[in-house]
């Protein structure tokens, strides 16, 4: 279809979203939110936490939630590279998900710190053991 974008989406474990005939892209950055049309000139942003919204060929919105990364748009491409995405048909539903993502990644980052804290003060006690030898 002409004038369309190829928008793909990579997280670093796999490719999120690779989609076809897409007439709009909305990101956001540090400096605020821009949009992208098919004819706008080649460019590439930092990206901030947020929603990025995509219009498709019948004119819908849909909207991923996106952890920090980069956008690349060339040509008629644009490839987004972040660290998590999370797909929403609405932004209410979009936003429990982020939420329950959230509670999750709190009670993993909780664990890993025990972990750590543990590998940290038997490192400690070991080295101060070394020491008084």
């Amino acid at each position: 279809m002409p004038g369309a974008i190829r928008l793909k989406i990579l997280l670093p474990y796999k490719i999120f979203a690779d989609l076809q005939n897409v007439r709009e892209v909305i990101a956001d950055t540090a400096e605020g939110s821009f949009g992208i049309l098919p004819n706008r000139l080649d460019c590439m942003a930092a990206l901030i936490p947020g929603i990025l919204t995509y219009k498709d060929n019948e004119e819908k919105s849909n909207y991923i939630a996106i952890d920090e990364g980069i956008l690349v748009k060339t040509g008629s491409s644009i490839v987004v590279s972040v660290r998590n995405a999370i797909s929403g048909s609405s932004l209410g539903k979009l936003q429990e998900a982020v939420e329950k993502e959230f509670r999750n990644l709190d009670e993993k980052e909780k664990n890993v710190r025990n972990v750590l804290a543990k590998l940290e003060s038997g490192f400690i006690h070991s080295f101060e053991k070394l020491r008084q030898e």
